[in-house]
């Protein structure tokens, strides 16, 4: 990924810019008119991504995989939970706009979970069986950087569970790309998650015994 520094009021700002071939979408991350303020830009990209038009319809066939999903129930401290399953994630299998939509409708959906006075999610990411062939590190950046620039602050804590040998050198390249975000990331156990996490009520089903 490439970027592109723009200057906003005496501040630089950093921009992503999609340097591959993909085919014609309705996303757009560069932010063609660095006059725009935060919110202009926001609604810009809230629009150019159709967000209004996501349903469970309109994700279904990615959604189906299992993939990702928003859960059920919070988390102990009241925080809606979304889940990815890597290994149930292969790039080639869809078109990389339609896991970028998935992407997009789990957290509205999650934040629409949020409690009153409560304005953060947590993110778990399930990388038991976890090999080169789930591997997308853009996607893997996608989902970030829509945390970064058009969800700031609600990504309050994100877990690595039981990540295998082979998932660290992806992680290096990729921790570097999240910027800030990497601070949230923790890498813990499927112990870890059903003890400080959730009660025996609320745990995720995949993460049970």
């Amino acid at each position: 990924m490439a970027f592109r520094i723009c200057h906003n009021l005496g501040r630089p700002l950093i921009v992503p810019i999609n340097l591959t071939k993909t085919p014609s979408r309705n996303c757009n991350f560069s932010v063609q008119n660095c006059s725009l303020g935060p919110n202009q830009s926001h609604k810009k990209w809230r629009q150019e991504f159709g967000v209004s038009t996501l349903t469970e319809e309109s994700v279904k066939s990615v959604a189906d995989t299992g993939k990702a999903y928003v859960h059920d129930f919070l988390d102990v401290y009241d925080r809606p939970v979304l889940v990815v399953v890597a290994s149930k994630h292969f790039p080639g299998v869809h078109e990389p706009v339609e896991n970028e939509k998935l992407c997009v409708f789990l957290v509205e959906k999650a934040l629409a979970k949020l409690p009153a006075g409560k304005d953060e999610i947590l993110g778990v990411f399930d990388l038991r069986g976890f090999g080169t062939g789930n591997a997308d590190l853009k996607f893997l950046t996608f989902v970030f950087d829509v945390f970064y620039y058009y969800y700031p602050r609600r990504l309050g804590e994100v877990l690595f569970v039981d990540a295998p040998f082979i998932f660290k050198p992806f992680w290096q390249l990729a921790k570097p790309l999240i910027k800030s975000y990497a601070s949230l990331v923790r890498f813990c156990s499927v112990d870890t998650i059903r003890k400080e996490y959730f009660t025996e009520e609320t745990v995720p089903a995949n993460f049970r015994d």
